[in-house]
């Protein structure tokens, strides 16, 4: 007997969305349309993993921006997160995501072991609103040019993305305290570079 959606970790709610549907391909508003609130966290872990891939520069400022525009979202209160309609009948290959699920395995299955439900009420309404903003910071975060930051902020997205799907209130005040000490550290790192170029020129 399968077990209701509500009570699946991460790796087997995402098992349990793309076994929904048959056919090769499966579209990104079908694959969600299942996870409910949950699907906040899903494409949160969509967002996180690019910054673990070595591409061209930039890819901090592309995926910044689509984790502001999540947490507006999730900060306006959205019960789920909401697509356009050519977004959400975009299609994606069942054998890809499979492949890309079995690739973070390792990772998923660490976190899984860390997190599970307790103080939900934070990753519920109306806290969801202070998850947006939170969400909003790391986004503008991973959008700067801050040299060797993509790695930590991703961390923290991936954080981030398991605290929603997992209901883990607690990690969720982790991600939140980080979030915040990472806005310092970053606004002290950028007076004192700038500082140093007005000294230098």
């Amino acid at each position: 007997m399968t077990a209701p959606i509500h009570d699946l970790r991460t790796t087997e709610l995402l098992a349990a969305a793309l076994d929904r549907h048959d056919g090769d391909r499966i579209a990104l508003g079908d694959l969600m349309e299942p996870l409910r609130r949950r699907a906040f966290g899903f494409l949160l872990l969509l967002l996180a993993v690019p910054n673990f891939i070595p591409v061209p520069l930039g890819i901090g400022g592309v995926m910044g921006v689509l984790v502001i525009a999540l947490g507006l979202q999730m900060l306006a209160g959205l019960e789920h997160p909401w697509l356009p309609r050519w977004l959400a009948r975009r299609t994606l290959s069942r054998t890809a995501l499979r492949r890309f699920l079995a690739r973070i395995a390792p990772v998923t299955r660490r976190l899984e072991r860390i997190c599970r439900p307790r103080l939900e009420r934070l990753t519920m309404r109306p806290l969801t609103i202070a998850s947006g903003l939170v969400m909003i910071l790391l986004g503008l975060l991973l959008a700067l040019p801050i040299p060797f930051t993509n790695y930590l902020f991703g961390a923290m997205l991936l954080a981030f993305a398991f605290a929603l799907i997992e209901r883990d209130g607690a990690l969720l005040v982790l991600v939140w305290l980080a979030t915040a000490a990472s806005v310092l550290l970053s606004a002290t790192f950028s007076h004192a570079l700038l500082k140093l170029f007005r000294d230098l020129f």
